[in-house]
């Protein structure tokens, strides 16, 4: 007897459904694209409950007769392509024709839809149709999608939080709102608006409707084109930046799309401007003939390949400096070619004047012992007494004493003391507040928002007076009182954004741990910063106090020391 057979349809589609119905999200970005696809100019997404009771899609397109309504839940059913020469030219969104049996295999799904004449309905439960009737004769297409999974128990138990699969729903409708702008979206969730974009096709307009106008104001124009490509959109000025790369949107041909090494050339491009460990808010469009492109590498259509890559990097490249370039007035720094000069100038000065030392100076005769104080010593004996004598580079203090010289880097030191302070107020919270003279609005995008109101009882918990102020914004009228004095407000906007990154998996300990190290980075002595030597002391006596005293949160040293008898080495003065 053959051990090999032929899967039934309903239970090949719920295989299929594992790839392209991962999530709520899933389900709205192939019904929506099914919408874009059949030329609407109005798409409505209604959610209940983050949609995983209820997602209802509505929209002013095409539509179908009955023949199509009833054939395009048929698995690899489409309109999009006939032969294998259209594969090669794919001009819409969707193209598979996998989606809409894939959820109807795992969901109770109806389909209204019309061309204008008569309107058909369509019931399938579980991937069996239920019933098919007559209905009315309104324009377009409604989907509604219920009960999702209900089926398939062990891909329901690992479905997200509601907050969580909403701002999925969320990010995701805010990207092909900004592919789409002459598109009117809107997206409701138990009745309350997230989005709503009023189809103008200003790409401005969208940013502003999604990031608010503090943000929408400083995003700058970038177009350009050569034999292969023509790029156009906005990209943030420098002082702009986020916690991760999610606001790096990248569209091609109007389709939301993933690849590495576009997002890290735009992002390079902005060394020396930004953090490193920071992104910007970038939204462009790649217009490019399809078959330069493989879009059919993955089922979710995200995943994109692009037949000439280097062209395209040399292009995004070369718009995105020379926009930088351009709108930076702060510091002018002259033009590549000159700081390319600069560069290799310094480095054959500094080559020649190595060789020129190594002539005089027999190298193999010199050996360099750092020597990094041990944490294994007593509390006393961490760091000994020690008398600061100057500050070279504006960074590094200079120390002695009998033993030999230290050398301590302030920045690292203040780096270490704050964060075993703010770590400590953390763990420990009081109930001390302090009321803001001018209280602090934030804007959000509304999939940060979403997340933020999941976890805003953690900061209330650390005594900050924080309410909702209008759209996707929020008001800070009063923070705890170990925030760095003259440094509020930026403190309160890491804070937020870090409750706001740390979104998947949130623990306490490994948000104090973040609040920790980034306020003790960014409130600490710079480098190049002349103090004192009374400040230097009070910076040494704060170090010795702490329980780690000898690296900073990031694992640099705080402290090197050269013995007398290594110091002696150096200059040939021992009797060896």
């Amino acid at each position: 007897m053959s051990k090999i057979k032929v899967m039934d349809e309903i239970l090949a589609n719920k295989i299929a459904a594992g790839e392209v119905v991962e999530r709520c999200m899933s389900v709205v970005k192939e019904l929506v694209e099914n919408s874009i696809d059949a030329g609407s100019s109005e798409i409505k997404v209604e959610l209940q409950e983050a949609g995983t009771k209820l997602i209802r899609v509505t929209d002013n397109g095409s539509g179908m007769d009955k023949e199509d309504a009833v054939l395009s839940f048929n698995r690899h059913a489409t309109s999009k392509i006939e032969d294998e020469d259209d594969l090669y030219r794919i001009n819409t969104l969707g193209f598979r024709g996998e989606a809409l049996a894939s959820i109807a295999s795992v969901s109770d799904i109806t389909l209204k839809t019309s061309t204008g004449n008569v309107g058909t309905v369509v019931n399938i439960k579980g991937g069996k149709v239920i019933d098919v009737i007559t209905g009315d004769a309104r324009r377009g297409t409604i989907v509604e999608v219920k009960e999702l999974f209900y089926n398939t128990p062990a891909r329901l138990k690992h479905m997200k939080s509601l907050h969580t699969e909403l701002a999925s729903i969320t990010e995701y409708m805010n990207k092909l709102a900004l592919a789409n702008p002459s598109i009117r979206f809107t997206l409701i969730n138990n009745n309350n608006v997230l989005l709503q974009t009023d189809g103008s096709n200003n790409l401005l307009k969208t940013i502003s409707d999604i990031y608010g106008m503090e943000i929408t104001k400083k995003m700058v124009e970038i177009s350009g084109e050569d034999d292969d490509y023509v790029i156009n959109g906005y990209i943030s000025l420098p002082e702009v930046h986020k916690s991760n790369r999610k606001h790096m949107i990248n569209l091609v041909n109007g389709r939301v799309v993933r690849n590495v090494e576009l997002n890290k050339t735009i992002n390079d491009a902005y060394h020396s401007y930004k953090p490193d460990n920071r992104y910007p808010v970038v939204v462009i469009n790649i217009e490019v003939d399809p078959s330069l492109i493989d879009v059919n590498i993955h089922p979710t259509k995200m995943d994109i390949k692009f037949s000439k890559m280097e062209e395209l990097i040399s292009l995004v490249n070369e718009l995105t400096v020379g926009c930088l370039k351009q709108e930076t007035k702060i510091v002018d720094i002259g033009d590549v070619k000159n700081v390319q000069d600069v560069k290799e100038d310094t480095c054959t000065k500094s080559t020649v004047t190595k060789k020129e030392e190594k002539s005089k100076i027999k190298y193999e005769e010199l050996t360099l012992d750092f020597n990094i104080i041990s944490e294994s010593e007593e509390q006393y004996k961490k760091i000994p007494r020690m008398y600061p004598v100057g500050l070279v580079h504006g960074t590094y203090i200079i120390c002695q004493n009998d033993e030999g010289m230290y050398i301590i880097d302030q920045h690292a030191a203040k780096e270490r003391i704050n964060y075993e302070l703010y770590k400590n107020k953390l763990g420990t919270p009081n109930n001390e507040s302090i009321s803001l003279l001018i209280p602090v609005t934030i804007e959000l995008t509304n999939n940060e928002f979403i997340v933020l109101k999941e976890n805003i009882d953690l900061l209330k918990d650390m005594k900050f007076d924080i309410e909702e102020f209008g759209v996707n914004s929020i008001i800070v009228k009063a923070h705890p009182t170990w925030l760095p004095t003259s440094y509020e407000e930026e403190s309160i906007r890491r804070i937020i954004e870090i409750v706001i990154q740390l979104e998947k998996g949130f623990k306490l300990e490994k948000f104090n741990e973040n609040v920790a190290i980034n306020l003790s980075c960014k409130m600490s002595i710079k480098a190049n910063t002349n103090i004192g030597l009374e400040e230097m002391e009070a910076l040494i006596n704060e170090l010795r106090n702490c329980d780690n005293p000898f690296n900073c949160p990031h694992g640099r040293p705080t402290i090197i020391t050269y013995t007398k008898y290594e110091l002696e080495r150096l200059f040939k003065r021992s009797g060896f």
